[in-house]
């Protein structure tokens, strides 16, 4: 009866050696999503409302203020924003693009090897002008 508990502690220890790695890819896999999914989030909502501040008549230094007003957590220093067309030429009735993209760095080890890193996120928002 003895041996049984010690054969059964030393089998426990092994299927946690062998099942470990695979919850800790996936607990870093959720992180990893979580944080390129807010990201995602952010840059959408940064070029809806630098967008909106286009369309309303805004010049193109109040849009990328818009955005990066809007732009909370993220390196501002990785943000890009294009705004087409150029101020000249937009008319009352016309359409306006705002294109804001980010580079996000992918910090677990494992997901960093099978993504691009950094992930680019690309966001264009278009809104007729008012």
């Amino acid at each position: 009866m003895i041996g049984k508990i010690k054969n059964q502690k030393g089998q426990a220890m092994v299927e946690m050696a062998l099942i470990l790695p695979i919850l800790l890819l996936l607990f870093m896999g959720i992180f990893e999503f979580g944080r390129v999914m807010n990201a995602y989030l952010v840059v959408n909502n940064a070029a809806r409302e630098g967008a909106r501040s286009t369309a309303l008549g805004g010049s193109t230094l109040q849009a990328v203020q818009s955005v990066e007003d809007s732009f909370s957590g993220l390196d501002l220093a990785r943000v890009g924003v294009s705004i087409t067309p150029e101020e000249s030429a937009r008319t009352r009735g016309g359409t306006v693009l705002v294109t804001v993209s980010y580079d996000i760095d992918l910090v677990t080890p494992v997901i960093s090897a099978l993504m691009d890193n950094p992930h680019h996120i690309e966001i264009t928002t278009s809104m007729r002008m008012e």
